[in-house]
């Protein structure tokens, strides 16, 4: 049998002071006499004794991490370089103010369980719905939370970040037609986790970016009605497989994605298919992550600064914590990038 636990209740005991002023040497020093904090710490050394982390959040009343709530498994939604630099972003901020991050997935399926269960201060999510019963279990738990990328909160329950998604797909749409192109096929990513995608009022990430593309269109004369819009999850092996399937059937002048990680996949399947981009079918993305300078690709797409806005994110969300005053809609800029894959 191993060695009995060291408590405070034994560093008390020991020491002659209460267990109040043993949890004050180790989590309020300034609380507590110099004289007295020195012999407990001593006292403390001497027994070996471990401070119990959980035991120390639940006397503080946090849990000192915050949580990222993913819509899919690790493996879907990890495999995008967008995805990862939001996490590098909100890790650098948590890190800075002596917080873990902590990553979860659905539940046995259920966002609801998963928020339910999380032992975290906050949340920042990304791409995800939040119907009634999961701001509900939010409320419940007191969770403040911070959505990246998500569909605007009518009801202020929650922080949002985001660029004009509409205006942001409006001048990536401009920019195909105004080099003439018409035979185009847009891929666009999933509705948001969990969305009512048939409600008209739904104003998902999706559904804002098509608004721009109708935008876009009408200026010239055209509609989305002769426009495939395929939708497909934002990886490689996704973006290489739908464009494949297409380039089986037909061979439209340009791709338009919703995602680069899509783009680059696209790319794949063009060239295996024994075609050039921009030579022969154009491709044009949305996010401007860096994987281009590993493939030497250059990237037409817009730029959205994936690890800047995890690190906005990560900033309201402990302006929240500190009890400060946030603003609850939070647009960030985008930019376009002039690549060599339109043409």
């Amino acid at each position: 049998m191993g060695q009995k636990r060291i408590t405070i209740s034994d560093i008390a005991k020991a020491t002659g002071y209460s267990k109040t002023a043993v949890s004050f040497a180790f989590n309020s020093p300034d609380r507590i006499g110099k004289e007295a904090r020195e012999k407990i710490l001593r006292v403390a050394r001497e027994l070996d004794y471990i401070p119990d982390p959980m035991a120390r959040n639940f006397s503080l009343g946090r849990h000192m991490t915050i949580g990222f709530l993913l819509p899919q498994s690790f493996t879907e939604a990890l495999s995008n370089p967008y995805t990862q630099a939001v996490l590098r972003g909100i890790g650098i901020v948590a890190e800075k103010h002596d917080y873990t991050l902590t990553i979860i997935p659905p539940l046995h399926s259920s966002i609801n369980e998963a928020i339910r269960n999380a032992a975290v201060d906050g949340l920042i999510s990304m791409g995800l719905w939040f119907d009634s019963s999961l701001k509900e279990t939010l409320r419940f738990r007191q969770l403040p939370l911070v959505v990246i990328d998500g569909a605007d909160d009518e009801d202020g329950d929650f922080i949002s970040l985001s660029i004009d998604d509409v205006s942001a797909a409006e001048h990536e749409m401009e920019a195909v037609l105004e080099r003439g192109h018409r035979d185009i096929v847009v891929i666009s990513l999933p509705f948001d986790a969990y969305a009512p995608s048939t409600s008209e009022n739904t104003q998902t990430i999706v559904k804002k970016r098509q608004i721009g593309y109708k935008k876009a269109l009408a200026r010239y004369g055209l509609t989305t009605d002769t426009i495939p819009l395929i939708s497909c999850p934002a990886s490689f092996d996704a973006g290489k497989k739908v464009a494949a399937d297409i380039l089986k059937e037909r061979r439209p002048t340009c791709f338009v994605t919703m995602s680069d990680i899509v783009a680059y996949g696209v790319i794949a399947a063009v060239r295996e298919a024994g075609l050039d981009v921009p030579g022969d079918i154009s491709v044009i993305g949305f996010d401007g992550i860096r994987e281009g300078k590993l493939t030497g690709i250059d990237l037409t797409t817009i730029v959205q600064d994936a690890q800047e806005k995890g690190t906005r994110s990560a900033e309201l969300l402990f302006s929240v914590l500190g009890g400060e005053e946030t603003t609850k809609r939070n647009i960030y800029p985008f930019s376009f990038h002039e690549g060599g894959t339109l043409k």
